[in-house]
């Protein structure tokens, strides 16, 4: 990431660019933070970004790896990762191998989830277009 955030605003609006939204419980954490320790969510904003966007993986791989990890930890943010993903040139052909590779180390209850994670996925990327 080229330039880098230094305002809270400047931070939320990496999830913004990332998903085309803030989602809500991440939206909650600027809220209350932002009142009772601004400096607590500067530092976390400045990790994630730090490790969010290392120069040596394009965003689409970035995205793709969390959302092979979320999906399977069964995670909900693994839904977000995804679309980022897409957001970032990955196809729906290359979230499905993720959600493969997710089953082989994880067992059957990441490819049972996994038809209802692109669903949810699908229907997140409708309402950031919409």
């Amino acid at each position: 990431m080229d330039d880098r955030p230094d305002t809270i605003n400047d931070y939320r609006a990496t999830y913004e660019r990332m998903l085309g939204f803030v989602p809500p419980r991440v939206q909650s954490r600027f809220d209350t933070s932002s009142k009772a320790n601004p400096e607590v969510l500067l530092a976390q904003e400045r990790l994630r970004n730090l490790i969010m966007y290392p120069t040596a993986l394009d965003q689409k791989t970035v995205q793709l790896v969390l959302f092979g990890i979320l999906h399977a930890r069964l995670s909900d943010a693994a839904k977000l990762h995804g679309l980022a993903a897409l957001r970032a040139g990955a196809g729906w052909d290359e979230l499905r191998a993720v959600i493969d590779l997710a089953f082989l180390f994880t067992g059957m209850s990441a490819a049972n989830r996994g038809p209802n994670v692109l669903e949810e996925i699908a229907e997140l990327e409708k309402k950031s277009h919409g």
